[in-house]
């Protein structure tokens, strides 16, 4: 796809979402059951990505996909490694109360996490920090390499997503029509990061089409472990 149609599908991923508003679906929120596509995620997505799990000096990248989340418009939580180190930092935004907006300071369901990079597989296969216990766990992840990284930037970006509330719609202190949703969390921390090979996360996007434009990034299924 070139520059323009992948600005062209960014926008369709917009006006989707505006749509998807309007008609009360709450982004990023939990559902009760599993998509047949969740469940039959493939491998084929994207190039094989090496040395994620060891420590070498290279950084690395990754979302973690509930495809059926958010009315089967997706959702979306991160991942990255602190390079040098066999540590990974992740977490999401998980939006347990399914509202459209929670102001700052409200509870959005948002967690972090460090450890291995197998600690990460199991524990965002199994919800294990946040909400705890799923009927629908993370399913799928892409990642990728970097060559470069922040850490730093990434953990104060960490800071701000967790205190700056939930909102898909209308924001009521500016009546702007934008997203502080999952996306946005986990776009925002990668982003700062300095990922390499980010597709740009336009406000009010579609998690499940946003994750198909990651040029590169590997596709795996994530199966409880």
């Amino acid at each position: 796809m070139n520059d323009r149609g992948r600005r062209g599908a960014l926008r369709w991923m917009a006006a989707a979402a505006v749509i998807g508003t309007v008609l009360g679906v709450t982004g990023c929120q939990q559902t009760a059951t599993r998509t047949k596509a969740a469940a039959q995620a493939t491998t084929d997505g994207g190039a094989a990505i090496t040395n994620m799990a060891g420590g070498g000096r290279t950084g690395g990248a990754c979302v973690f996909i509930k495809p059926d989340g958010a009315q089967k418009f997706g959702h979306v939580g991160w991942g990255f490694k602190v390079a040098g180190t066999n540590q990974w930092v992740y977490g999401a935004v998980e939006n347990p109360t399914n509202k459209l907006y929670t102001p700052p300071g409200g509870d959005i369901g948002a967690w972090h996490a460090q450890g291995t990079y197998d600690r990460m597989l199991s524990e965002m296969s199994r919800d294990a920090h946040y909400p705890g216990k799923s009927t629908h766990p993370y399913s799928r992840y892409r990642c990728t390499d970097s060559s470069r990284y922040d850490v730093n930037a990434a953990w104060a970006m960490i800071r701000k997503v967790e205190a700056r509330g939930f909102l898909v719609g209308v924001d009521p202190r500016t009546g702007e029509l934008t997203s502080r949703d999952c996306l946005d969390a986990t776009y925002d921390v990668l982003k700062a990061y300095r990922t390499k090979g980010l597709t740009k996360a336009d406000k009010l996007s579609i998690p499940n089409l946003w994750v198909e434009l990651l040029w590169g990034w590997s596709d795996q299924k994530l199966t409880p472990r």
